[in-house]
């Protein structure tokens, strides 16, 4: 059977694109002409805020101070689950040679990018675990200099929890600043830091549009929109589960997605609803945000058999993908489009949001389909090198001089040429383009 829609969304998340760019280029502009001057102006007038805008280690201390000594200790043991699975990540590239043909090696090595700039969300809620996620991958990576920015409360400053997370993780400076005026201060290096190589992190639609901006001068980790969930679910599945797992991904915002996809009509029906009971229950901004998105962006999706499900999975490439579904290896085998894969109702996405070890930082809006998440590797270039012995290069010069003759590149071709001459004075080659 086709696929059935119990629930079809009303909309699609995506913002006023034109106005978005249109506020985020003058802003961008404004500040590389101005510079620390015109980021302290943006400061004032979209953060309300005055304070120190580089923290001093004794601002950190101070921050370090009020911060709960069990939230510390959760910090701690997320900070090194995203350790370990980082280093684990990174040990998978590895610095090799290889003898191409007899005398010619060729090789690659990665190497860290210098300048990292780390964007950790502070508005509706308080992202402690973008701190953890970001700058953790970076200090493992390896980057010599990384700035964690985060926007300031009015007369408060960064969130305490905040600062101390990304102090523990490795920030080297943490900038005091938010939205499109923190992306640029990183990016052009104000208030003394190095330019940003790369810019991660989540944000707003403005923080986005920045790094869509920037990206060419700066690299980044992704064009992010609203977070956004898919689950599939057949017959053995807890609609209890299922359905506190949606609203639990529903409270991140008002345009932020939800679907379920399943071969059980009885479970689908039942999730629908549970689910308007367990938003009502959410504190009040969680209950809006999560309320709207149910109402406007949710799909219930029914489905003749888990194959079905599968491809309708990859059709969405969600952000976060979980499966409470029996024969867990099929479904790992078997999907290939998602940003981070959750096997089984033991794991769901707030584990990975939080404290399991992989990077929240994904690909939404369909991204999977082309990229995964934010990596230790997203940090790193993997660059090439060769060398050769002269008879090695022979042959190579060789091929080099008659490929290039036949694309009319006469000058690539005689760097060949004068190698041959020099190498082998002796010897006569046939050069030609259709020799």
């Amino acid at each position: 059977m086709p696929r059935e829609y119990l629930k079809k969304a009303t909309l699609t998340p995506k913002s006023d694109a034109s106005d978005t760019q249109e506020i985020v280029r003058g802003i961008l502009d404004e500040i590389e002409a101005g510079g620390d001057d015109a980021a302290l102006a943006y400061a004032k007038k979209f953060d309300n805020y005055e304070g120190s805008i580089i923290l001093s280690q004794e601002e950190i201390d101070a921050a370090i101070a009020v911060v709960p000594e069990k939230l510390k200790q959760d910090i701690q043991f997320a900070h090194a689950n995203v350790k370990k699975f980082a280093e684990a990540q990174k040990a998978t590239v590895a610095n090799f040679e290889t003898e191409v043909v007899p005398g010619l090696i060729a090789g690659q090595k990665a190497i860290p990018v210098s300048a990292a700039g780390c964007y950790v969300p502070g508005g509706r809620y308080s992202h402690i675990a973008s701190a953890i996620m970001t700058v953790t991958t970076a200090k493992v990576a390896g980057c010599n200099h990384i700035v964690a920015c985060s926007p300031p409360r009015p007369e408060v400053g960064i969130a305490p929890a905040i600062i101390y997370a990304a102090h523990i993780c490795g920030a080297d400076t943490i900038l005091a600043m938010g939205g499109v005026q923190g992306v640029a201060a990183m990016t052009f290096g104000l208030f003394g830091l190095p330019k940003a190589n790369i810019l991660v992190g989540p944000g707003n639609q403005f923080v986005a549009e920045a790094k869509r901006m920037l990206f060419g001068r700066v690299g980044i980790d992704m064009i992010a929109g609203p977070t956004d969930s898919l689950i599939l679910a057949d017959a053995s599945a807890d609609p209890m589960v299922v359905a506190a797992d949606l609203v639990g991904q529903a409270e991140h915002g008002y345009n932020s997605p939800v679907w379920l996809v399943t071969d059980d009509r009885p479970l689908a029906e039942e999730v629908m609803r549970l689910v308007p009971d367990l938003i009502a229950d959410l504190p009040d901004v969680n209950r809006d945000n999560a309320t709207a998105a149910w109402r406007d962006y949710a799909e219930v999706i029914l489905c003749a058999d888990r194959e079905e499900m599968a491809a309708t999975s990859d059709d969405y490439a969600p952000e976060h993908l979980t499966v409470q579904a029996e024969d867990l290896d099929w479904w790992l085998d078997r999907l290939s489009c998602y940003g981070s894969l959750f096997l089984g109702e033991e794991t769901t996405v707030a584990f990975g949001d939080k404290a399991s070890g992989t990077n929240h930082v994904l690909p939404t809006s369909g991204a999977a389909n082309y990229t995964g998440g934010l990596s230790v590797h997203k940090y790193m270039k993997i660059v090439t090198w060769q060398r050769s012995t002269r008879e090695g290069a022979k042959p190579v010069a060789e091929a080099t001089a008659r490929i290039a003759r036949l694309e009319g590149m006469e000058g690539h071709a005689r760097t060949a040429d004068i190698r041959l001459k020099k190498y082998f004075p002796d010897q006569t080659f046939d050069l030609t383009a259709n020799g």
